[in-house]
Order: C-alpha cells, then sequence, then structure tokens
C-alpha cells in the first residue's frame, strides 16, 4: 500500500496541480520523479469506447462489444442482469488496462426529445438508482471504476453546456438527485462526472452545495469528483467547490491558475491537497491490485449482449399476430433496419463493433423470410419504387412485419430532436402495407419513444429500442417465440408531442424552467388523467398472469418500522415467461400535492406454466416520504396510504391499506398571517382559539348556531388578521391567540 499523504508532501505545487486536470484526452497524469502512474479512463456506458494505441484521434476506437444501450436495459426491471453486465464489462476494462469506465448515465428523461436519451436509464428516479447501482457493483467487483453521470439535472443537449436548469429544491431531490443518492449509498462509485449545466444559476462544476454538501456531506460519497469533458467554467472555484479532476487536459492553462490562486492565498493549498489525495486513492486502487490474467472474449461477450438484448425487448401490442409461425406461411420482412439494424445512439458512446446480427439473416433459422427494403435508410422521403415494391410484396404474403424506427441522424449527442415523429417515408410505408395486408407487426428500433398514428391499424408493435450489436438474432427469437418477451417500458409513450409534461418550457434558452415539478412522465400523466399510447411499466407476454393474496405485515407503521408486502403470481398461460411485478405507493393523506403513486420497488420473476411464487416486498419511510422544503429533509406525512402491486401503472392488480405515523414535527411559526385552516382541528379545548372561532363565525354566517363544516369552509384560509374585521377581536386577544399557538404547535404544523 502506498503512503498517499507523504507522496504529497513530496509533491511540489506545480506537480500537485498537474495532477488535477488530464494528460490528454483519456489519462491522468503522472509524476515520474515521485513513482505516480498515470491510469485510463474511457467511455461506455454499453460497451468499451478506448482510443485505439495506433491513432491520435480520440475518437478512433478499438473494436469491442456493443451491448444494448440504456434505453433497452433499463427495460430489463433486471438488477441481477445489470450487475451481470456490469461485471463483463469491468473484465472487458481490466482485459483493455482502463481503470474507469465513464457510465452509467442516469439522467432522467423529462422529455422524449433530448438528444441523449438513449443512454439515460429512465423517467422515473427510483428506476434509474436501483438498475445504475446494480451496473457498478457489477463493473467495479472487477475492480474498475464507474463515473456515474451527469450530476446532476442534465436532460437536454440544447445549450448543454451554458443553459441552467432552474427548479425548487423539491424537485431537485425528488426527481433529479434519487439516482445519484442511490447509487452512491449502494454502490460508491469511484467517480462522479459533474454536467456542463447549472442549476439555478450556478455551474455544476463549481457548485459548493451539489459537490460537497450533498454529494460528500449528505450521501457519504468516497471518490473524486472529474468535469465533463470541457464542463469547467472557474477552474480554481471550481477546486473549491470539489470538483478534483478536470478533463481532459487544459494544456497547462488551469493548472497555472491554481497555481496562482494557491500562492495569493485566494485557495487554501489544503483543499488542493484533498483533492490530489481522492485522485490518487482511486489511482492507486487501481493500480494495486494486479489480479490474474483477464480476458476480452468478444465472441464471449457478443452471445451475451443477445441474451440481455431479448430481456428488455418490449412487447407493446400483439391481437395474436406474434410469435410468427415456422410453418409455410409467406412472411415478409419489410424495411431497411431488417438487414442494417440501428443498434445504438451516436456521440460518446458510440462502439466501435464489427460483429453486428441482423432480423433478416437470423431469422433464416425459423422460416423463409423474403425481403424488401421499402425506405431509404437515412432519408425522411419517400422513395415511390420502393413503397411500390414493399406493399406488392406485403400483398402476395401471409403477414408482414415492418422494420422501423429514428435514423441515426435523428438523436444524438450534442443536438435534441425538433419533434417524434418517425420519418415521413416510414409512416407511409406503415399506412399504405396495412391497406393491402391484415397482419401487420412493426417491430421499432430507436432510442427515444416516437408518436404511433398508425398503432390501432397494425395486429403488434414490438419495441426493440437500441438493443446493441446482437440486435438481430435476438430479435428474431422474439418474432418467432424462441424467447418469450419480458421488457416493460421504462418510460411513457405519449400520444404525441403536446402532451409531454415539459411541451410548453423545453427546451428553454439561457434558462430552463423545471415549471412542471416533480409531475415528469407517469407522474403527470396520471395527475392529469391523460390517456397515454402505452403507460409506463407496461409490456406484454406471450403467456398470462394472475395475481393474488396481498398480505401487509402490518396495518399501521412508523418513521422506524419496514412495512412487508407479500403477493402471489400465477403463470396462468401455457408457456413459461418472466413477468415483472411493480409496487406503487399513494399518498392518501392530502396533507402535500402529490404524484398519484409512485413506484417503490419491483421484482422480475420467471414462472413455468401453472407455477406460483411468493414476492416480498420491503418498504421503509422513504418509501411513503416527499421532500419537503420547509423541514429540509423527506417527511412522510400522517395518514393512510395505498400499496399497489401492478402490472404497469395503469395495470393495477392488487390494493392494500396502511396508516403511517410520523413523529417527525414540521417548522411553525404562527403570526398574524397563519390561516385557520393550520390548527383548526387541534383547537378543540383552547378557550382562546375556541373563542376567535365563534366570534369570527358570528361574524361571517350571524347568529349563534353553525354548522362546524361551514366553519372550517368559510374561515380554513382566513389568516388571522382578518378576523379584527369579522370578529371585532381587539389586539390583545389576537396576540393572546398567536402566543398560544406558538406554545402548543411551535415546531409542528398541523395536517388538516
Amino acid at each position: 500500500m502506498h503512503d498517499i499523504d507523504k507522496l504529497i508532501s513530496e509533491m511540489t505545487l506545480e506537480e500537485k496541480a498537474g495532477l488535477c486536470s488530464g494528460a490528454d484526452f483519456w489519462h491522468t497524469k503522472k509524476v515520474d520523479r515521485l513513482g505516480i502512474p498515470d491510469v485510463m479512463v474511457s467511455d461506455g456506458p454499453h460497451g468499451l469506447r478506448k482510443q485505439d494505441i495506433d491513432t491520435v484521434d480520440p475518437n478512433e476506437s478499438i473494436e469491442a462489444v456493443c451491448f444494448p444501450a440504456a434505453c433497452a436495459t433499463a427495460c430489463s426491471f433486471d438488477r441481477e442482469l445489470m450487475l451481470s453486465m456490469g461485471e463483463t464489462l469491468g473484465e472487458e476494462c481490466r482485459a483493455e488496462d482502463v481503470s474507469v469506465l465513464l457510465g452509467p448515465a442516469v439522467n432522467i428523461k423529462r422529455s422524449p426529445l433530448c438528444g441523449r436519451n438513449f443512454e439515460y436509464i429512465s423517467e422515473d428516479p427510483y428506476l434509474a438508482g436501483e438498475l445504475s447501482a446494480a451496473y457498478i457493483n457489477g463493473v467495479q467487483s472487477k475492480n474498475v471504476g464507474t463515473s456515474i453521470k451527469h450530476f446532476a439535472a442534465n436532460s437536454q443537449e440544447t445549450r448543454r453546456m451554458t443553459c441552467s436548469s432552474d427548479m425548487s429544491e423539491r424537485t431537485l431531490r425528488e426527481i433529479y438527485f434519487p439516482a445519484f443518492e442511490t447509487a452512491v449509498k449502494k454502490a460508491q462509485p469511484w467517480t462522479v462526472m459533474c454536467s456542463y449545466n447549472l442549476i439555478n444559476g450556478e455551474y455544476s462544476s463549481e457548485n459548493d452545495n451539489l459537490l460537497n454538501k450533498v454529494l460528500r456531506d449528505e450521501w457519504g460519497f468516497k471518490g473524486y469528483v472529474m468535469s465533463d469533458w470541457g464542463a469547467v467554467n472557474d477552474r480554481v472555484k471550481g477546486l473549491a467547490a470539489g470538483l478534483d479532476l478536470e478533463m481532459p487536459s487544459s494544456n497547462g492553462l488551469n493548472d497555472a491558475k491554481i497555481v496562482e490562486a494557491v500562492k495569493n492565498g485566494t485557495l487554501d493549498e489544503k483543499v488542493l491537497d484533498t483533492a490530489v489525495k481522492r485522485i490518487l486513492e482511486q489511482v492507486y486502487r487501481y493500480r494495486d491490485v494486479k489480479g490474474g490474467e483477464h480476458i476480452f472474449d468478444r465472441s464471449a461477450d457478443h452471445k451475451k449482449a443477445a441474451d440481455i438484448a431479448k430481456e428488455c425487448m418490449v412487447l407493446l401490442k400483439n391481437d395474436g399476430a406474434l410469435p410468427l409461425p415456422h410453418s409455410n406461411a409467406k412472411i415478409a420482412f419489410i424495411g431497411a433496419f431488417a438487414k442494417v439494424p440501428r443498434i445504438q445512439g451516436g456521440g460518446s458512446s458510440h462502439i466501435n463493433t464489427g460483429n453486428i446480427s441482423n432480423a433478416l439473416d437470423s431469422a433464416a433459422k425459423y422460416s423463409d423470410v423474403s425481403y424488401a427494403e421499402g425506405y431509404e435508410r437515412e432519408s425522411n422521403d419517400t422513395n415511390p419504387a420502393l413503397l411500390e415494391e414493399a406493399v406488392q410484396l406485403a400483398a402476395d404474403s401471409d403477414v408482414a412485419v415492418i422494420f422501423a424506427g429514428l435514423p441515426d441522424s435523428f438523436e444524438s449527442e450534442g443536438y435534441d430532436r425538433q419533434h417524434m415523429r418517425m420519418p415521413d417515408c416510414q409512416n407511409e410505408l406503415i399506412d399504405e402495407i396495412c391497406k393491402v395486408q391484415e397482419n401487420v407487426i412493426v417491430v421499432l428500433h430507436n432510442g427515444s419513444p416516437v408518436e404511433m398514428p398508425w398503432n390501432d391499424n397494425v395486429s403488434a408493435v414490438l419495441e426493440v429500442y437500441l438493443c446493441g450489436e446482437a440486435t438481430g438474432e435476438a430479435t428474431a427469437d422474439i418474432l418467432f417465440g424462441k424467447a418469450n418477451p419480458c421488457g416493460k417500458l421504462a418510460e411513457t409513450i405519449p400520444m404525441k408531442l403536446s402532451d409531454t409534461p415539459c411541451y410548453l418550457t423545453f427546451p428553454g434558452d439561457r434558462h430552463a424552467e423545471y415549471n412542471e415539478g416533480v409531475f415528469v412522465g407517469y407522474r403527470y400523466y396520471d395527475k392529469k388523467e391523460m390517456a397515454v399510447r402505452y403507460p409506463f411499466g407496461h409490456g406484454l407476454s406471450y403467456t398470462t398472469f394472475e395475481y393474488s393474496d396481498i398480505k401487509l405485515s402490518d396495518t399501521a407503521v412508523g418513521d422506524d418500522d419496514i412495512l412487508t408486502v407479500n403477493a402471489v403470481i400465477t403463470n396462468t398461460g401455457n408457456c413459461a415467461g418472466k413477468e415483472i411485478v411493480q409496487l406503487y405507493v399513494a399518498d392518501k393523506s392530502g396533507f402535500a400535492v402529490r404524484p398519484e403513486k409512485e413506484l417503490k420497488d419491483f421484482i422480475k420473476i420467471e414462472l413455468q406454466p401453472g407455477e406460483s411464487k411468493t414476492v416480498t416486498f420491503r418498504l421503509d419511510k422513504r418509501a411513503f416520504s416527499y421532500y419537503n422544503e420547509e423541514l429540509g429533509d423527506w417527511y412522510a406525512p400522517n395518514g393512510k396510504y395505498d400499496i399497489m402491486i401492478a402490472s404497469s401503472s395503469r395495470d393495477i392488480r392488487l390494493t392494500a391499506e396502511v396508516t403511517h405515523k410520523t413523529a417527525v414535527k414540521l417548522p411553525f411559526v404562527a403570526t398574524e398571517n397563519t390561516v385557520f385552516g393550520e390548527f383548526m382541528d387541534y383547537a378543540e379545548g383552547k378557550a382562546t382559539l375556541e373563542l376567535l372561532f365563534s366570534k369570527v363565525a358570528k361574524g361571517l354566517l350571524g347568529g349563534d348556531h353553525f354548522e362546524p363544516e361551514a366553519v372550517r369552509s368559510m374561515i380554513g384560509s382566513m389568516p388571522l388578521r382578518q378576523i379584527r374585521s369579522f370578529g371585532g377581536i381587539s389586539d390583545e386577544l389576537l396576540q393572546q391567540a398567536v402566543d398560544m399557538l406558538n406554545k402548543d404547535f411551535g415546531g409542528f404544523k398541523a395536517q388538516m
């Protein structure tokens, strides 16, 4: 083991400052004089994008295995799958001497237009946190670090380096922080990558509250924070705020600024020493563990990529057209993606792979399939000859499988989509084929939701997303029933773009106003009681499942209790299948404005025909809580909660009720502007308060007799100061009431 403190004491100021920026695009600096080695970091998250040693171009990478992107793997709802994929990626990194894999990317899918949504996990923070923690634990089990990104609130590409994501503290805490929080607490990534954007007017790279107070002090992060590539604004301010490593190299410019700041006293050298120590701890964490021989087996990993892909694809609709027959039925595969599938998104996560399977060739083992190109892969315009050929083939076939989706140019890192439509030529192709063929199946290749104007006219829809280099064989296995689809949507597919929660404010200009608050994705659509094309958590199977026998461990719980929830799931169909069972919690207390329900756990189980299994969930206080800004903490109000066991966010199968009782007191200081309703339920027996109520009620309603509910309705939202007008109350009596409230209710805000 290395004595890092001793090494730091022997370093010059210039060497320490230099260690806080990259040597080049991918390497940290080394200090030959002291024997301090460098290490290499490389892009992920769904493959190894290591720069080819034979080129100076950082975008020229070695040939590697392209696993399904996060838009797909998220639909697995499978912690074990993410762990296993992480283990494989970690092994590949060890074999290629890469110390840190830059991923996972866990930013929330605020809008389906975000150009980078294909590498983000979900619109739901709980799902994103659980899957990212599993992935990180997998990679780091091989003694390779991860860099969870992009911290925080980076949900658009438009002006991503200069735009401020503006939102309430509650919105940050409930939606945009939890995936990072869960990953830190459950997996401790070696590094965290800060985002380009500002948050409420302050750059993430120099945000002391973000990087020090929240990430380190509250959540207990132990590693180092690195910048996204080029995300540094003010290097000295950033270093003081907790940004340890600047990437890539600044060619010495920012190193010199750090040296000057220490010399002129504007930066404490202890801050620099701390950053250096954090970096060296991870450098030696990697370098000091030699281990055995590590193999990057591209053939074996390709097979694993195929197995993972089959767990991720989502059967959105099926009117009996799937699985396809293996008999002599005339099957037509139509669409350029059948031959050259789109397997990943563009930008920094693009993997250089030469082993790409396609559905057309992979289907040959099941049936003799005919093919028509249908459209030009990268075009929006219809090619009349290709359209005519495809329509004729469809008319002459028993079933038409149309491979459609988004071309590479439609979504990529660096820019946002302008609409949710597929290319016009593809929509026209589907419409025209539906006129001549009753059995139409659409297979989608896309990294984010698309509008589906043809949805009601087709027999089945299979959402493949961007499923990596083994997309073709996995798709064929699903279509022909060799594999049973078991993925479920990790995001809502809305009817149209204008339905989306942030339609009026996305992407914004210099400021992106997150006015939808916590109502992102299904939280918004449920609150609005809005129809969607396909809801969050939705996904069909070739078998069916029955839910029964929900049981709670108790009918009432407190802040320190764990509620255990059990339910029985039975495969009622005739083939084996996997079901993703989701648990949602609904706050019925009415104390705060909250989503109708929120995902709080999930489990994926495999069942043989006729088999039953009991699933078990454990819920703590956080499952019932929202972030209360007055308290500055998570708060679970007193009241009743529904525990929902569901097949999707809109397919609730079982419900049970539990009561939660909290001992936490909310901040409360009564003044003349305090409203009656905040303490009305607690006034009984308090003579002064009852006198106030009766006098105000008499002044408003007249007479000496009135119904309590009438009083509540009339004065529940009235501030105390108004009783002067309606109750003829003296200033002295009013002050007595205020004093009594602060004595009896100080530190506690009553629930109406």
